[in-house]
């Protein structure tokens, strides 16, 4: 860890906190937040978007130019990794920002070292403004892993009330399929599809990442305490992952009931039309002969033809529906 001043200039900067001398965390301004000193805790919560906290990771932070550029990185997925003294951890949560979709899931980065966490992240997340919450009344001790803990269980609860929608989504499509509704279900159906891959995409590899730092792989910089809520968060979190398996399969159902309905709905239509086309051949034939132009046609001089005529063609129809009868095609 550096010993060069740790706040970074200009506007990157959301929030600092430290721990003073009676270990209680407590909001700090930018030139407050110096190098936490032995057994202390300085937290910097950072916008990555902004220009200032990229040239600051990449100078003054002290980091190795590895770990800055992991932290800036545009695409990541959740993942741990050990670098010296510190580990680097990236976590995902629910984006809840108005007029975005839960499933864009936003990332935090965090770079974990002894007296020091910095976090980063682009979007707004909730999750983070409930752990600022619960620093204000006094809820997180002044312990690096406990802090790491308390983003992470902020985010995995974040989920709950997201993953409970799409669960009682499904149960409407299931209740709409069992009332014989048909109409748009296939839209809804892909909807949640997508929504459930995208969670259990990132969500899967989350689990193992808490479940490697509630194992102690990154030694004394997580206290039991700290691993022991990480435990439950990772529990937590493989609940969620078999609940999203567990929908992306009933969606898989939900879709091949509603292809078989639709399906035996097209060939009923199709079975009647060929019924009633197979019905009228015959007739076609018959009026069709009689309607040419030629002389010597039979019937042409003869009173009430047309007549019988038609009684020819009532016989013959109902030759062809008593044979349809009999062969339980109708």
């Amino acid at each position: 860890m550096s010993d060069a001043p740790t706040a970074p200039l200009g506007g990157g900067l959301i929030c600092a906190y430290r721990a003073d001398r009676g270990g209680v965390l407590h909001a700090c301004t930018p030139g407050d937040a110096d190098p936490a000193g032995e057994g202390g805790l300085l937290w910097l919560h950072l916008d990555r978007k902004h220009p200032d906290s990229a040239h600051w990771l990449r100078g003054d932070a002290g980091l190795e130019p590895l770990v800055a550029e992991a932290l800036l990185q545009e695409e990541t997925r959740p993942r741990l990794a050990r670098h010296g003294s510190g580990v680097l951890v990236i976590l995902r949560g629910v984006n809840l920002n108005p007029g975005a979709n839960p499933e864009d899931m936003v990332s935090i980065r965090m770079w974990l070292e002894p007296g020091r966490l910095i976090s980063l992240r682009g979007p707004r997340l909730l999750a983070v403004e409930d752990v600022r919450a619960a620093i204000g009344e006094g809820r997180v001790p002044p312990r690096p892993g406990a802090l790491l803990a308390a983003l992470a269980a902020a985010l995995i609860l974040r989920m709950g009330p997201v993953l409970e929608a799409l669960d009682e989504g499904m149960d409407s499509v299931e209740e709409a399929l069992v009332a014989g509704e048909q109409r748009a279900l296939r839209t809804r159906l892909l909807a949640l599809r997508r929504e459930a891959i995208i969670l259990r995409r990132y969500l899967g590899p989350q689990r193992d990442v808490l479940a490697r730092l509630a194992g102690g792989e990154v030694g004394e910089l997580v206290d039991e305490p700290a691993r022991l809520r990480l435990r439950e968060s990772a529990d937590r979190l493989t609940r969620y992952v078999e609940d999203l398996e567990a929908l992306r399969d009933r969606a898989a159902v939900a879709q091949e009931e509603l292809t078989t309905r639709l399906s035996d709905q097209m060939n009923r239509t199709m079975y009647v039309l060929s019924l009633v086309a197979t019905l009228f051949l015959p007739l076609g034939l018959v009026t069709g002969l009689f309607g040419v132009n030629l002389a010597g046609m039979p019937g042409t001089q003869t009173e009430g033809a047309f007549a019988w005529l038609m009684i020819a063609l009532g016989l013959m129809t109902a030759v062809q529906v008593a044979f349809f009868w009999l062969r339980r095609w109708l």
